[in-house]
């Protein structure tokens, strides 16, 4: 059942509260990229984490696991679905109509795709740009003018097979033959590739699979975008001051169901709990979603504290200039790490210990910053997102300014 909402037109102010969490997320995301750039050493089933890490690699992976894998995607995942229901009504308030709207985010989601396929190919295989724009297309053709009451069903229905599916999973972890042994599953180092002409292949072709276990199979994308958009029909992050309680009781639940559902992960990873490494993987990402939630809704409490004050902060306002450009400081920290880090470049993915590659990660993420505050002061959009509405557009007349990937 399809139906007009009557959730008003908002205006065509853009609010600090989203482009500030993508500005945080986008470290998160540096954080969680990182490791994939390293090479050498075995890596755990299921992550890029090193077992048998010793001093400041066992921290760093302590609070990796915790506070950042499998909870940075699926923030994305949330941030990317509100941003689908601010352009639709960007684009219904200066009057386009619906089927012409619905097809420019459609021509959006595509050319996603195509972005995702060449990061992939030329820098980095674990791209989720076109993941989104797979799950972008799905949301736009069967969810976008669906009532909430048919989208919290959805959500409801997704949310109970994942939670049914990590309970079996983690119950075949607990009673898993001792002797089962997949170590031979463990994930590829592809920046260890000398060639770079080589593993442009070997980069794009596992992109592929990870495109679509992570934008539909996982569910936890399809199911953080769903609840984005009945979260972005009540403005809940353009309008966190009037939304508090509501905001201050997801952070504390989300926050805390995530990072408690991240301990197994822990104690498996550091041979704490003598369990199949695969065990927890799916009450990782499951409680990730949570811990999402409780991100985006803690930093739309920071904007909120921070939209009460004339002259905001240096920190707030480069954040806010990353979120507007989030799509090219994204793939900006892929142009920062992969010559850097991989062995087809200078090859210090493999001589760096976690801890250090973190501090890189840091490092490329102010190095966005910057690159975005640069952009913010001369009134210009980041390249991606001018390219990406460049492509969107072509052919029509430019009406109203997308939100930013």
């Amino acid at each position: 059942m399809t139906t007009t909402h009557d959730h008003p037109t908002p205006p065509l102010s853009r609010a600090i509260a989203p482009d500030l969490a993508r500005g945080l997320m986008l470290l998160f995301i540096a954080l969680a990229n990182v490791p994939w750039f390293l090479y050498g050493e075995p890596t755990a089933l299921g992550s890029v984490h090193r077992p048998d890490a010793t001093g400041l690699d066992v921290v760093w992976q302590t609070i990796a696991i915790v506070a950042i894998d499998g909870r940075s995607y699926p923030l994305f995942a949330f941030l990317f679905g509100y941003g689908i229901w601010q352009l639709y009504l960007r684009q219904a308030a200066a009057g386009v109509e619906e089927k012409s709207a619905r097809r420019l985010l459609q021509l959006r989601h595509f050319w996603m795709i195509v972005f995702g396929a060449v990061h992939a190919a030329l820098l980095w295989q674990g791209d989720v740009v076109g993941a989104y724009g797979l799950i972008g297309l799905i949301v736009v053709w069967l969810f976008l003018r669906r009532t909430d009451r048919t989208l919290r069903r959805w959500i409801i229905a997704l949310g109970s097979l994942l939670a049914i599916v990590t309970a079996l999973v983690s119950l075949a972890g607990m009673t898993a033959p001792d002797d089962l042994d997949m170590a031979e599953a463990a994930l590829p180092q592809l920046a260890a590739m000398t060639s770079y002409v080589d593993s442009i292949t070997s980069r794009f072709l596992f992109w592929l699979t990870l495109a679509v276990a992570q934008g539909v199979l996982s569910l936890v994308v399809p199911i953080a975008v769903l609840l984005a958009i009945v979260c972005a029909r009540r403005r809940v992050l353009e309008s966190p001051e009037t939304h508090r309680p509501l905001l201050r009781r997801t952070a504390i639940v989300g926050i805390s169901v995530g990072w408690l559902g991240a301990v197994p992960s822990v104690l498996v990873h550091h041979g704490v709990w003598d369990l199949p490494e695969w065990s927890p993987i799916l009450l990782h990402a499951l409680t990730g979603l949570f811990a999402a939630l409780g991100y985006a809704a803690l930093f739309a409490l920071i904007a909120a504290r921070f939209a009460t004050t004339r002259t905001p902060g240096l920190l707030v306002r480069g954040l806010t200039a990353v979120g507007k450009r989030s799509l090219s400081c994204y793939l900006l920290q892929s142009v920062i790490f992969a010559p850097l880090l991989s062995a087809w470049g200078l090859g210090l993915g493999g001589v760096l210990d976690e801890w250090q590659a973190a501090l890189v990660a840091v490092a490329a993420w102010l190095v966005s910053m910057a690159f975005a505050v640069l952009l913010e002061r001369a009134g210009r959009r980041g390249p991606a997102e001018w390219l990406l509405r460049a492509l969107a557009y072509r052919g029509r007349r430019s009406i109203a300014t997308p939100v930013s990937s």
